[in-house]
């Protein structure tokens, strides 16, 4: 007869209290900034996600499909950030948020829980979003400067040209005119 076998199970309940320390050259001052900075962008990132997916939802109107198409692209975009920014906040060493409570409590970005808004407001409202997005995507690239943090001011590049992408197409959407443009 055999003896059963010692199980060598960690102690969940310790586990839960554990602090998640990232081994990192970033000082404690850099990695509380940083996180903070970009926690506020991910914060911001998702709250922008759902505003662009409700328009997206809700369009309405003789430009139906163009819009709506674009609102779609434009959330894809979005929810693609997401990832990225919370993995970096890991990598230097900071907690992500964890709830929709914390995105709440941490997101610039206004909430429209209108029961219609007009497609052409729409846009209007997305682009006020994305530039302040953008603004406060340099603010957080100035946070990575002062702490020398090379690799997430490097991604907040990219994210800020995309950002201003959006803005761009969003001005250009709604732009009033004649069919040729003028």
């Amino acid at each position: 007869m055999s003896k059963p076998m010692k199980q060598n199970t960690p102690n969940l309940k310790s586990g839960r209290t554990a602090p998640m320390v990232t081994p990192t050259d970033l000082s404690a001052a850099a990695t509380r900034d940083i996180a903070a900075a970009m926690n506020g962008i991910l914060a911001d990132v998702f709250a922008l996600y759902i505003k662009t997916k409700n328009f997206h939802w809700h369009m309405s109107g003789p430009h139906f499909r163009d819009y709506h198409l674009l609102l779609d692209e434009q959330a894809t975009q979005l929810y693609a950030m997401t990832d990225p920014i919370a993995e970096r906040i890991r990598k230097v060493g900071g907690p992500t948020l964890k709830s929709v409570g914390g995105i709440a409590r941490a997101q610039r970005v206004l909430d429209n829980d209108a029961e219609y808004v007009e497609p052409l407001d729409m846009l209007a409202e997305l682009r006020e979003d994305s530039k302040g997005l953008a603004g406060r995507l340099r603010q957080a690239h100035n946070v990575c400067d002062e702490h020398r943090d090379i690799a997430t001011a490097s991604l907040i590049e990219v994210w800020i040209d995309e950002t201003e992408r959006r803005t761009w197409f969003l001005c250009e959407a709604s732009r009033k005119g004649d069919s040729s443009g003028h």
